[in-house]
This record gives C-alpha cells, structure tokens and sequence, in this order.
C-alpha cells in the first residue's frame, strides 16, 4: 500500500477502499502496541480536542496549521461519533 496516495486521496477528500482501511488500521494497531502510553511530545505542538467525525474541519485544520511531520499535532480523541465521516477521520489521523 502506498501511503503517501492514501494521504494525498484522504485529503482531496477521496474515499479509501476497504482493502487500505483495513491496512492502515493494521499499521496503526502495530504502532500503538509498540508504543508509550505517555509520550514527550517536541515544542511547539498543536492541540486538537474533539473531532467528532468533522472530516472536512480536520482538512481545513491541516490546510491552516501544516501537515505532519512538519507540525507537531496532538489529538486529545473522540475522533468519531456524530459527524457523517468517522471512517475518513480515522483514516487520516493514522495515516
């Protein structure tokens, strides 16, 4: 899987196929088993609260901020639930 086309699809607001969902939540699944349940996170950061399955919010949020890795975000959660694109949120935080 390419994920630099899965970031580039997510964030002109394409859909992933399953079969890339499914990988990216794999390597995520991967990544946060290996991982600290605290981290040090570098100066500066930008915090995002809630996110609610605002997909088009997050867009215009890396639109306006910058995209990782070249600014440091730290997601506080509730990634999904009452917006219609829980499915994309995910999608691009872990991607």
């Amino acid at each position: 899987m390419n994920l630099d086309k899965c970031l580039h699809d997510l964030m002109a607001c394409r859909i992933l196929n399953e079969s890339e969902i499914r990988v990216l939540c794999e390597r995520a699944r991967e990544a946060f088993s290996q991982d600290a349940n605290v981290r040090i996170v570098r100066s500066p950061v930008t915090i995002v609260g809630d996110i609610h399955g605002q997909f088009h919010d997050l867009i215009e949020l890396f639109r306006i901020g910058g995209h990782a890795p070249d600014t440091n975000y730290l997601f506080m959660g509730d990634y999904v639930d009452r917006g219609y694109y829980s499915v994309e949120c995910v999608s691009l935080v872990v991607a």
